[in-house]
């Protein structure tokens, strides 16, 4: 692939982790803790996002060895759920606006998509969906990872708060093991994974994965 298309990719990239990230301040902030909002992190400005590892180091060590998907992260904005005003779902719900923001960047960019292809798709409306698709399918890449169920993903702290009691040994067992779980299915989960991404992708855009 061209070197463009990897530089649109990190830009978009960045873009998309820090409105993950500000959503889940946001969504802190108006639940009772200003946490982020006094660490100034409440910002579009990705300097106060980037993470050094996550956001530069992964996305180019991925770049050199050609893979087929890029993936990063930003600093996770602090806050303190104790502050929270819903002790059993605020958690949850702070944890959820992330992957939700993805989820909505997602199916904004695939209806311009649908729009795009309705009036022109050789021309300049079919190159801005080329573009667009790329938009989508990483947002939806970090929507579905994001929400699965592995510490310290968000989709862990969803599950946690549904979870009975009578139920703690499984999140006992994720907090333990989570991060091996993790490992795993970064390693082996694709054949998994990308089906649902590819699904969703089909139906909010109206197309197949570029």
């Amino acid at each position: 692939m061209p070197i463009e298309f990897y530089v649109f990719y990190i830009a978009v990239l960045i873009f998309s982790v820090v409105i993950h990230e500000v959503s889940h301040g946001t969504i802190a902030n108006r639940l009772g803790d200003p946490t982020a909002k006094f660490a100034g992190r409440l910002t579009l400005n990705p300097i106060k996002h980037l993470d050094l590892w996550g956001s530069i180091i992964l996305p180019v060590f991925l770049i050199l060895v050609r893979s087929p998907i890029l993936f990063g992260w930003a600093k996770p904005v602090p806050y303190n759920p104790y502050n929270l005003k819903n002790q059993k779902w605020g958690p949850a719900m702070v944890a959820a606006a992330g992957p939700a923001s993805n989820l909505l960047l997602a199916v904004f960019f695939g209806l311009i998509i649908r729009l795009a292809g309705a009036f022109d798709q050789s021309g300049f409306f079919g190159l801005l969906a080329g573009y667009f698709q790329i938009i989508v399918f990483l947002n939806l890449t970090l929507a579905i990872f994001n929400l699965l169920p592995i510490p310290p993903l968000d989709g862990s702290k969803v599950l946690f708060a549904a979870l009975p009691y009578s139920y703690e040994h499984i999140r006992v067992f994720l907090e333990q093991y989570g991060l091996v779980i993790l490992l795993f299915v970064l390693f082996f989960g694709g054949n998994f994974i990308f089906p649902v991404i590819r699904f969703l992708f089909q139906i909010i855009t109206g197309t197949d994965i570029f």
